[in-house]
């Protein structure tokens, strides 16, 4: 799917004497492609397999995405398991186009996928995907350095601002409990106390078990955690019900593995990390304070 170029304050200009786009690319997951959107700009005409709030664990690629990984000069893949189906799409496709994986240029967490969850991983990946474009495209190293640059820039800045905002929640209240485990780069970042999820692994395809809820339950006591962060691409059912049991409040929906659809608080990857902490800073705090970092 060929989704709109996203209006994105701080893109460059996108041309060498010329505003035509250059070359196609694809990206798997959202991130990916807004990432890589931000630093093609108008160069690169960027197709993003995943759409808007999809689940990448339960992704099933469709006859489509075959034509567009053929197409493309590039094929940028998040990695870890959030997009091992790629690697099948490309050999269907019989693609030679130039591929990498971004998890590959980041300071991973373990078997952790969600590396995104900290702005200084997507710095990370901004410069891989910038090197990657100069390759394919040496006319455009220009664009793409002045586009990386500036989106860094931003990058930086979401980073800083996340952190005070954080620093604003007593530590004892800096306790999170989210429907799956893909916040972990964002509480060791952040100095979060991650104390549990409703689905007790890396990937949303897996079932909590009675035991599983009890257990949370009791430890969603125990610390004293105030609000249970459903994730906005899941239904937030099993949450409400443990928030209820727990004396805890449901926080406000969380964007985790996917970005959110135009005109939404998570549209692209800067605002939905801002839209993240505003609702974390709020839920763990019972509402007394607030904090969203400038995007």
């Amino acid at each position: 799917m060929v989704l709109a170029v996203l209006g994105i304050a701080g893109c460059g200009d996108g041309s060498d004497g010329s505003g035509d786009t250059e070359l196609t690319a694809v990206a798997t997951t959202t991130q990916a492609g807004d990432l890589l959107r931000n630093v093609g700009g108008k160069r690169v005409e960027v197709r993003t397999l995943l759409g808007a709030g999809a689940d990448p664990h339960g992704y099933e690629p469709r006859p489509s995405d075959v034509g567009s990984i053929a197409e493309a000069a590039l094929v940028v893949k998040s990695g870890g398991d959030l997009d091992e189906w790629l690697d099948d799409l490309i050999g269907e496709a019989g693609s030679d186009g130039k591929r990498v994986t971004l998890i590959d240029s980041v300071q991973a967490l373990g078997g952790d996928a969600h590396w995104w969850q900290d702005p200084r991983n997507a710095v990370r990946a901004v410069r891989a995907i910038e090197r990657a474009l100069v390759e394919v495209d040496p006319r455009g190293r220009r664009t793409y350095e002045r586009n990386a640059a500036q989106y860094v820039r931003r990058l930086r800045a979401l980073d800083r601002a996340i952190a005070d905002c954080m620093a604003k929640v007593p530590e004892r209240e800096r306790k999170l409990v989210t429907t799956h485990d893909a916040l972990g780069y964002f509480a060791r970042r952040y100095d979060v106390e991650m104390v549990g999820a409703i689905i007790p692994s890396l990937s949303t395809q897996a079932q909590p078990s009675a035991r599983d809820v009890d257990e949370l339950v009791d430890q969603i006591r125990d610390k004293g955690v105030r609000a249970v962060f459903p994730e906005t691409a899941l239904n937030p059912k099993l949450e409400s019900a443990i928030a209820r049991e727990a004396n805890a409040r449901v926080g406000e929906g969380l964007w985790a593995d996917a970005l959110g659809p135009e005109g939404s608080d998570g549209e692209t990857y800067l605002e939905a990390m801002a839209s993240n902490t505003a609702a974390m800073v709020d839920g763990m705090t019972g509402g007394e304070l607030s904090c969203r970092p400038p995007v």
